[in-house]
């Protein structure tokens, strides 16, 4: 079985991938990209300046 990442296209070309986005999928979509896009903005103005990469710090869920 080949796993593929979230983000990569579907590896057959159809299936769920190729229907309609809903306007829900659409609006959660929006959320996580600005998200992400939050936590980037973040570890940039922590790393600044500096000469290193960006690596957004993402915690792990606790054990509880």
């Amino acid at each position: 079985m080949v796993r593929q990442d979230q983000k990569d296209p579907s590896i057959d070309g159809g299936g769920a991938r190729n229907l309609p986005e809903s306007p829900q999928q659409r609006q959660d979509r929006d959320r996580d990209r600005e998200h992400q896009s939050e936590l980037q903005d973040e570890a940039v103005e922590e790393t600044f300046p500096a000469s290193d990469p960006v690596s957004p710090f993402v915690p792990a869920r606790s054990r509880d």
